[in-house]
């Protein structure tokens, strides 16, 4: 049995967004650039259980609209939603780690 080497494991996309968070929280990428890589991410988000798609959109909602006001005139901070991401990504990993078993 053959995979298609164009289609990243879910694995794989979970550790381009775990690279990418950071980036982010270095800003050395725009909360803008993270959030469409983040979304782009379509195998792991139909692999892991419904909930955390939803979740994950609406903390880069939330990090999107944080990313056009400036830090004090947000109603949440972008340092709070990076570490959200994080532990959205702890608990993925979590979960693709106990499916690849």
């Amino acid at each position: 049995m053959t995979t298609t080497p164009t289609t990243p494991l879910p694995a794989d996309q979970l550790a381009a967004i775990a690279t990418a968070l950071d980036e982010l929280r270095a800003a050395r990428m725009a909360p803008h650039a993270f959030s469409e890589l983040a979304r782009a991410q379509a195998a792991l988000l139909e692999t892991l259980p419904p909930r955390y798609a939803q979740v994950l959109a609406d903390v880069l909602d939330r990090l999107e609209s944080s990313a056009l006001f400036s830090e004090e005139s947000c109603s949440f901070s972008q340092g709070g939603l990076i570490d959200s991401l994080q532990t959205w990504v702890d608990k993925a990993r979590g979960q693709i780690g106990g499916m690849a078993g």
